[in-house]
């Protein structure tokens, strides 16, 4: 700390404010910390003194990129974190939640520097978001889920998202549907409830959600300028059936609507009864994850391994560490056609 003072000119009060508590400085002076900071490899005070005896915590950092309440509300997070915590718990290794949203970002950078940990799991990063480089700073063992791809210094666990919605995309078609509209969820940094125009995905940092709507798209064999999308920012079923009647009220003509959540698209099914339509009749609903309720009310939906995945990425951390292509798992998915879907009305 001393030395990162000396070199800026400034005091090692204020180093110490912007590695543990940047609202104190300006952000111009926490950059110039933090560059210097990363280059010496430098985590901050507190975690490069609270060491156990053995030097280890016997505990993984799980850093999620939406408020925890949220992220614990997702069913598909509930399984991924079960097969997590079943890895972790064979091997006696506590889990550590670390919320890492973008309105708080700047407070848990610190908490990320700060965090008595033996690796991170990251789950679902924004590319470009500073999150990533304040874990990758720390020299753990790291694993990222889903997004980004192709970080050397981590390993890698996800599904190929893109592929997954193609073949999604080429069942609609198949089936006759060609005028389809898409129903998904936060698509770029601003919040938004509203229509998503292609410059605001086809740029976005939200990697998954991107390549969904590519791969869908790639499997109609449709242009991005005749498919309307409907954005919530919160992914749940009160915001897909609000989105439902938003795209139907504008766009009475379509015969499918693909919701890149199942969350959204159960939330889309009440809304098409709530309209007096028929299911597959008059309106095929889609989803994607495959998570428990999918499977009760009959929606086609592309599936996940979501528990695997939290397996996977624990055995990551713990028998691999991080880095090289040897690190990267792509998992499996696969088409659950139930009754939702079927062939456009006359």
């Amino acid at each position: 700390m001393a030395s990162i003072a000396a070199e800026l000119g400034i005091s090692t009060a204020s180093v110490s404010n912007a590695l543990n508590q940047p609202s104190r400085v300006s952000d111009a002076l926490r950059e110039r910390v933090l560059e210097v900071a990363n280059r010496v490899g430098y985590a901050g005070a507190a975690a490069a003194t609270r060491r156990l005896p053995e030097g280890r915590s016997r505990t993984v950092g799980i850093v999620f990129t939406a408020d925890i309440p949220t992220a614990l509300r997702s069913p598909a997070g509930n399984q991924f974190l079960e097969g997590l915590a079943a890895t972790c718990n064979r091997a006696r290794i506590s889990l550590l939640l670390i919320c890492a949203d973008e309105e708080s970002a700047g407070g848990m950078l610190a908490s990320i520097r700060d965090a008595v940990v033996d690796a991170f799991v990251l789950c679902t990063v924004r590319e470009g978001d500073p999150i990533l480089p304040a874990v990758l700073s720390r020299g753990l063992p790291t694993v990222i889920v889903d997004s980004p791809r192709g970080v050397r210094a981590a390993a890698w666990v996800g599904s190929d998202d893109q592929a997954a919605s193609m073949v999604l995309g080429r069942h609609l078609r198949a089936l006759g549907h060609r005028s389809v509209g898409l129903i998904a969820p936060q698509l770029n940094m601003e919040r938004q409830n509203g229509q998503a125009v292609p410059q605001r995905w086809d740029t976005s940092g939200h990697l998954v959600m991107r390549s969904r709507i590519t791969g869908l798209l790639a499997g109609l064999d449709l242009p991005a300028t005749s498919v309307p999308i409907e954005e919530r920012f919160e992914p749940s079923a009160a915001t897909g059936a609000d989105a439902l009647h938003a795209l139907l009220d504008r766009h009475p003509e379509l015969t499918a609507v693909a919701c890149l959540t199942d969350e959204l698209a159960l939330g889309a099914l009440t809304a098409v009864r709530q309209r007096g339509l028929r299911i597959p009749e008059d309106l095929t609903v889609t989803g994607f994850d495959d998570i428990p309720e999918a499977a009760r009310v009959g929606l086609t939906t592309i599936a996940q391994a979501h528990y695997e995945k939290g397996r996977l990425a624990g055995e990551l951390f713990l028998t691999l560490g991080g880095g090289g292509d040897a690190h990267w798992r792509t998992l499996p998915t696969h088409l659950e056609i139930r009754s939702s879907s079927g062939p456009p009305r006359r």
